[in-house]
């Protein structure tokens, strides 16, 4: 079978819900997982999940701040023993077992905490979490490797010279500082293969964030490629698409992030 997952920041999903029909018609996926849904679980729109033909839906979300869920049109099953990253529980993650005809896939929803303006951890908390953050992910599955399964979100973090608009004038800027990308690659190696940039090579610059501070993003085309998908290499044979949805940055009322997805032949 053919499985489509698409990730998405919606920064929101009360105040962008409609969008997620415009995503739908887009992209056709199975499964939607979403960062930043800034809302309580009893104040989730649920409604949103059976109009988009995605009756299966998980969530984990607080007010105003972080937020995950995933709606999706195949059964999932709530992995119960994540933990609790940083003692903070703050609704940074979810994970899901997908039931499939060939076997269950374990799928991964992170949001990474963005981690302020300055990057120094003695200076800055946000900075200090952020990286208390990676330790701790990159820590837990060094010791579980994964194995058919899928890691989706915000990783807050750029890793690649191309996926920003300029390499040597962000070094210093959070999200693109060599200390996060050491640390998110080191993560990675735990057991992932970036999904995107299979298809895409390094080369060409590719980004899935525009600043809202930026009013012509289109015309200067100052991007980030913060939202990322990964895969186990067992699931690399299976890669089949992706898709970048940019012209999601001009829908009304628009996320400063667009959707992002993969396609696999499961």
């Amino acid at each position: 079978m053919s499985l489509t997952i698409a990730t998405w920041n919606i920064n929101s999903v009360r105040l962008r819900q409609t969008l997620l029909a415009e995503l739908q018609t887009a992209l056709a996926p199975d499964i939607i997982c979403l960062q930043e849904t800034k809302v309580p679980d009893e104040l989730f729109p649920e409604h949103l999940a059976e109009q988009l033909g995605m009756p299966h839906l998980l969530k984990r979300g607080q007010k105003s701040y972080n937020g995950v869920a995933i709606l999706s049109r195949l059964p999932l099953t709530l992995a119960e023993d994540t933990p609790d990253w940083c003692h903070k529980s703050d609704c940074r993650h979810l994970c899901a077992h997908v039931a499939l005809p060939g076997g269950p896939l374990t799928l991964h929803n992170f949001y990474v905490p963005a981690g302020g303006d300055i990057p120094d951890r003695t200076q800055n908390e946000k900075f200090a979490h952020k990286l208390d953050f990676l330790a701790e992910v990159t820590a837990h599955f060094a010791t579980r490797p994964p194995a058919r399964a899928v890691l989706v979100g915000d990783l807050n973090i750029a890793p690649l010279e191309h996926d920003v608009w300029s390499h040597k004038q962000l070094l210093d800027v959070v999200s693109h500082t060599p200390l996060e990308v050491e640390a998110l690659n080191t993560w990675q190696h735990t057991g992932w293969v970036d999904a995107v940039r299979h298809f895409v090579p390094h080369h060409q610059k590719l980004y899935s964030w525009w600043s809202y501070r930026n009013r012509d993003w289109a015309a200067s085309d100052r991007g980030r490629r913060l939202d990322h998908i990964w895969v186990t290499p067992d699931l690399v044979p299976a890669l089949q698409a992706h898709h970048i949805l940019r012209p999601a940055r001009a829908w009304p009322q628009p996320s400063d992030h667009v959707p992002v997805s993969v396609t696999l032949a499961l």
